[in-house]
């Protein structure tokens, strides 16, 4: 059974930090790219960040570029994502999923409603001013 586990959301102030987690079990790990999303109430899905688990290629949305950084433990089959500078605009639940490299890369960066293979339930970040 294919899942995705985030972790590590909360409640932090304007100018502070979070780390979440996306640990994720039942499919081969490094064939795979997982990938943040997030939504916030009222606003369509928008991509963050992915990475190629194989190699580690990263991709960025340009509102997050500067201040998070995606990175995987292949020992671990865990996706991190280190937020760093959080803005309340940042407020949202945010997902992990996974798919083909090419597929989460396009979601990410150009089509944040593309389906994707596997979700994560979402973990709430909220980021008070």
């Amino acid at each position: 059974e294919v899942q995705l586990v985030e972790s590590g959301g909360g409640l932090v102030q304007a100018g502070g930090s979070l780390r979440l987690s996306c640990a994720a079990s039942g499919f081969t790990f490094d064939d795979y790219a997982i990938g943040w999303f997030r939504q916030a109430p009222g606003k369509e899905r928008e991509g963050v960040s992915c990475i190629r688990n194989r190699d580690g290629r990263t991709y960025y949305a340009d509102s997050v570029k500067g201040r998070f950084t995606i990175s995987s433990d292949s020992a671990k089959n865990t996706v991190y994502l280190q937020m760093n500078s959080l803005k309340p605009e940042d407020t949202a639940v945010y997902y992990c999923a996974a798919d083909l490299p090419s597929t989460v890369a396009v979601a990410i960066l150009v089509y944040p409603t593309r389906p994707l293979d596997y979700w994560g339930q979402g973990t709430q970040v909220t980021v008070s001013s």
